[in-house]
């Protein structure tokens, strides 16, 4: 693996959100979620997708905090735009969601 320098580090923005709606996505390949993720008045909602369906039942991501990359740009994923990056342990199919281990701030910078 690449190492990186702190400059090549602090280029990436990651942040704490909450989760405020979730939806199927059937129109991909590999079963994932359409997510709406709130990160605080600064930076306002996302939309992202993720392949945490294994894992996490839809009712049970409302209200959780994530972080997420908010400075990559959009991308097309089917029909739909991508405007962030949730970041998650990967264990073969399974992610597990990265979070805060208390609520916080919508929007606080992980550093």
């Amino acid at each position: 693996m690449e190492a990186i320098n702190w400059s090549d580090f602090s280029k990436v923005d990651m942040r704490v959100g909450t989760i405020v709606s979730v939806n199927d996505f059937p129109e991909v390949r590999n079963p994932a979620y359409k997510l709406e993720v709130d990160f605080g008045p600064e930076i306002g909602i996302k939309k992202t997708s993720a392949q945490i369906t294994t894992v996490y039942k839809k009712e049970d991501l409302i209200g959780k905090q994530i972080v997420a990359v908010v400075n990559f740009p959009k991308k097309q994923i089917a029909n739909f735009m991508s405007e962030c990056l949730v970041l998650g342990a990967v264990n073969n199919k399974d992610v597990t969601l990265l979070h805060p281990g208390l609520k916080v701030e919508n929007g606080l910078k992980i550093s």
